[in-house]
């Protein structure tokens, strides 16, 4: 099991961050197509998974507006909790109350990069030589 790639898009659907783990293959689709998907995702608990025959989509919507969806393979069990974890613990903390970071713009917090991919790295389900 691993994580392939997560997004974060602001409410405008803007993409903020973009990290890939264990992708050996592109999937076809680009980010402007997941902005899209993820604009027409109307939600009323904040949380979305669905899955295809190849890998498996976590959606997590703040009361904000900001969007984190993360692609998995298949046998990633629901990620509601860790998708709220990278939220409060490390996007508020290293983004929001950082005053270096101008909300709404592309991330550029190299902190906040390294803190989540020690995190995502560290998920139980993550596999460094799956793919």
């Amino acid at each position: 099991m691993t994580v392939h790639n997560l997004y974060i898009f602001d409410r405008n659907g803007s993409c903020l961050h973009y990290g890939e783990w264990n992708r050996k293959k592109q999937a076809g689709i680009s980010k402007e197509e997941v902005r899209q998907e993820a604009q027409l995702i109307q939600l009323k608990d904040g949380f979305l998974t669905f899955q295809t025959s190849k890998y498996k989509l976590h959606y997590y919507e703040t009361a904000t507006g900001i969007k984190i969806i993360m692609n998995t393979d298949l046998g990633v069990p629901n990620a509601k909790d860790i998708l709220h974890q990278i939220y409060s613990t490390l996007y508020v903390e290293y983004i929001v109350k950082n005053p270096l970071c101008v909300l709404g713009e592309q991330l550029s917090s190299d902190l906040f990069s390294t803190r989540l991919d020690l995190y995502i790295r560290a998920l139980p389900f993550f596999s460094p030589r799956a793919a």
